[in-house]
Parts: structure tokens; C-alpha cells; sequence
């Protein structure tokens, strides 16, 4: 699995000890490492079958279910943290799934690939064609990703939303510069966020 930045970044913002769902768990490598080293009881959903299978294999709690869909199941302030790691630009509606996740967390923790990184917009001018990077591996015609968004993008919504940003981490091989600037130079940022 490919090493990301945003891994450690979520597991300092974790409390511990605390209720936790992780949307779009995958295999559940989050989920087990916040249940090994935070104590937390955690609840993941992921909607592929073999993610649930290799998940519950480690002795996790999860869920098969769409997580748009399945956040309506869950009561306002049900849970300490909810996670939402590299997932938010596959969402169809990813405002309403914010909107949501912090009413049914105290806090929630996002995290995502930042398409206003320069060297995509560099693919993008030079080479006239959708970049595929490490965190964005996919082509145009075959991508799970229907919703870039950049580090302004999402700062922008949250402040449309009324949401809260509480902390931001940035991630980079240049961390001063994306510290300054992250809309152009980080790769990748995690923020965790509340309501207003």
C-alpha cells in the first residue's frame, strides 16, 4: 500500500479512547492501527466486499454500505471523531456528507489529494491531459474521483457550510513552502473540523 502522509496527522487528532467512524475504511489499516495504538471503538464502512473481508479479518467492526447514503442511520453527536481519509472526491455530494459527518461527530477529520499541487497544474498546461500522480493514479476515463478539489476549494466550502476548521496539516516534500502557500505546493491536506 502506498505510504501517505495523512495517516499519522489522523491518528494525533484521534482522542483517546474515543467512538470513531472511519467512512470508506478500505481494509480497515486506519481503523486497526487507531484500535492498536488510541484505544478507540471504532466502526468502519466501506462498500467494496473484499475491503469488508480483509477489515473483518482483523477483528474489526464494519459495515458494507454506501457511505452517503448510510449517514442518515446515525444520531447527531454519536460519535467523537468521524474520519473521511482520501475519499471525499469520490462523493457524489461531498457538501452534504460534510455537512453531516459534523453533526454526527464532535469532530471530524478530513483528508485529500490537493489537485491545485503545481505539479498537476503543470500536467495540466504542458501536457494538455488530466495528471495521474501517485495520489491520483487513475486516467480521466477510468478515475473513481469525480470531485477534485483544491486546498481553497475545500477552505471555501467549510466557510460556506459554517464549518469550522480547527486544525490543518499539509503534506510535502517542501513543507515550508506548503506551510506559505499549500494551495500550490502541497500534495496532500488533512483538516479537522466542527460545527460552528
Amino acid at each position: 500500500m502506498m505510504q501517505r502522509g495523512d495517516l499519522d496527522t489522523i491518528v494525533s487528532w484521534v482522542p483517546e479512547g474515543g467512538k470513531v467512524l472511519d467512512l470508506g475504511c478500505g481494509d480497515g489499516e486506519l481503523l486497526h492501527r487507531l484500535q492498536a495504538e488510541k484505544q478507540v471503538e471504532g466502526l468502519g464502512i466501506d462498500i467494496d466486499p473484499a475491503n469488508i473481508i480483509v477489515a473483518v479479518g482483523k477483528g474489526l467492526r464494519v459495515v458494507q454500505q454506501d457511505m452517503e447514503e448510510g449517514l442518515q442511520n446515525f444520531e447527531d453527536s454519536r460519535f467523537d471523531a468521524v474520519i473521511i481519509a482520501y475519499s471525499l472526491q469520490v462523493l457524489e455530494r461531498p457538501h452534504a456528507v460534510l455537512e453531516r459527518i459534523v453533526s454526527i461527530g464532535d469532530q471530524a477529520i478530513v483528508t485529500f489529494p490537493n489537485f491545485g499541487h503545481w505539479r498537476s497544474r503543470l500536467s495540466l498546461m504542458f501536457n494538455g491531459r488530466m495528471p495521474k500522480t501517485k495520489a491520483l493514479p487513475y486516467s480521466w476515463f477510468d478515475t473513481p474521483n469525480i470531485h477534485f478539489c483544491t486546498v481553497a476549494d475545500f477552505e471555501s466550502l467549510c466557510k460556506d457550510l459554517k464549518i469550522v476548521v480547527l486544525e490543518r496539516r499539509m503534506s510535502s516534500n517542501i513543507g515550508f513552502l506548503a506551510q506559505l502557500w499549500p494551495n500550490l505546493f502541497a500534495k496532500s491536506a488533512s483538516y479537522r473540523i466542527t460545527r460552528r
